[in-house]
């Protein structure tokens, strides 16, 4: 067994300590204090399989893909295309077919946006978002609807930060072609009843786009049983490396829509005399030279993960979450923001008389990495009528010692600020 192997062989039980000597960033030391990273919604940090498989591609198979006849462009297409397999069996899509490479999740809902939306919205037809969505899930639409003179809907939430379905199902009417919701919010840890929410989308005709950059790192994903059209999703919030993202839509849809980028690889045939016809999708939407690397580093990160079980990194992370919010609980001036019931690993928090922005620089003192700010989503917090919250955002490779760090860092924080 090679290192790589080794390092993806399927775990008897849960060992944390074990899985945290996989990623050795967790072992580096932040002005004198031992790391404690806490910031994973907006990237996760890499296992070392990935960082193996992205060494392997570029010192032992590193050639541009497809159309080469050479062995090693036969190699690297070779693991590209496993890349893309592999995705599609990790999201339980219907064939390879239907996972696209892309820069990310926010080129994903773009391409979206324009290759579906610009040919299905028109004036006086309606999209709908929620509350809690993310900028990137909330720009491309009102550009869509500001061009088509189409009516952006926003799906309410309550104050715990849970989306409310009966306001969202009379949201929808004829007049909507595209749903578009977070599977899980990046500022609240919300997880939204996408199932159900596809299911009354549908009844009315329009199509359903989930985002799921906080979905896949933390619960098992299989978008045929969500039912939706198109899934979204970034490799850095999967352990994978950045610069890299999938777009999963429904094969039929794909086809239908032409392409966004143009350019070398998305061609069949190129004439001035008679124009050019494009390609078969998905390659269709990779123009130019994909993130080869990416797709390969993206495959290890997601073998990674399914050797320890998504269900089993669930429930760990569920119980490292009631563990921490049960503590934050009894901290004296702490308001949590978004305490919905169906959570995943990130608890949010403001604090009396202190800006998070102040918390954040006082806990990385500590060695304690939070993220501070608006998280882009800047209609939530004036939902919540706050400037920004920190956010404490969790990985499988988090501990409860680490969440106990967090508590004093915050209690330490709250005697200056008394």
């Amino acid at each position: 067994m090679n290192a790589i192997e080794e390092s993806v062989a399927p775990m008897a039980t849960f060992d944390v300590e074990r899985i945290r000597r996989d990623f050795p960033v967790l072992q580096e030391r932040v002005r004198g204090k031992e790391l404690i990273y806490l910031d994973n919604a907006a990237t996760t940090q890499k296992p070392l399989t990935v960082a193996y498989a992205l060494q392997h591609y570029y010192t032992s198979e590193n050639a541009n893909i497809h159309r080469g006849v050479h062995l090693l462009s036969q190699q690297a297409t070779f693991s590209y295309e496993r890349a893309r397999g592999r995705v599609g069996q990790f999201l339980n899509a219907a064939e390879p077919g239907e996972i696209v490479f892309l820069r990310g999740a926010t080129e994903a809902v773009n391409l979206v946006a324009h290759g579906y939306g610009r040919q299905h919205v028109g004036p006086g037809d309606e999209v709908i978002v929620s509350q809690m969505e993310h900028h990137s899930n909330i720009v491309p639409w009102q550009v869509l609807c500001e061009e088509k003179g189409a009516t952006l809907r926003v799906a309410p939430i309550n104050d715990a930060g849970e989306l409310l379905l009966e306001e969202y199902e009379g949201l929808l009417s004829e007049r909507t072609k595209i749903v578009a919701v977070t599977h899980a919010s990046n500022a609240l840890g919300t997880v939204n009843p996408v199932q159900e929410m596809t299911a009354m989308a549908h009844k009315f005709g329009a199509v359903m786009l989930v985002d799921g950059a906080q979905g896949v790192p933390h619960m098992s994903v299989d978008v045929r049983e969500i039912g939706c059209d198109f899934y979204v999703f970034s490799g850095h919030k999967l352990f994978a490396p950045t610069g890299i993202g999938v777009l999963y839509g429904k094969k039929d849809l794909l086809n239908a829509m032409p392409p966004w980028e143009t350019g070398g690889g998305m061609i069949q045939r190129v004439s001035f005399e008679q124009g050019t016809t494009y390609a078969d999708v998905p390659m269709r939407f990779e123009a130019g030279t994909p993130h080869i690397a990416g797709a390969i580093g993206l495959a290890a990160a997601i073998d990674y993960v399914n050797a320890i079980g998504p269900a089993v990194i669930a429930e760990y992370e569920d119980e490292l979450l009631r563990y921490v919010t049960e503590q934050l609980e009894d901290v004296e001036g702490i308001t949590l923001i978004g305490t919905a019931k169906e959570k995943v690993g990130v608890v949010s928090f403001v604090m009396d008389d202190a800006h998070p922005h102040d918390i954040g620089t006082i806990l990385d003192a500590e060695g304690i990495a939070v993220r501070a700010g608006h998280h882009c989503a800047q209609p939530l917090m004036q939902f919540y009528n706050v400037p920004a919250t920190v956010r404490a955002s969790l990985a499988f490779y988090n501990t409860r010692a680490e969440m106990d760090a967090l508590v004093t860092g915050i209690r330490k924080v709250r005697e200056v600020f008394k």
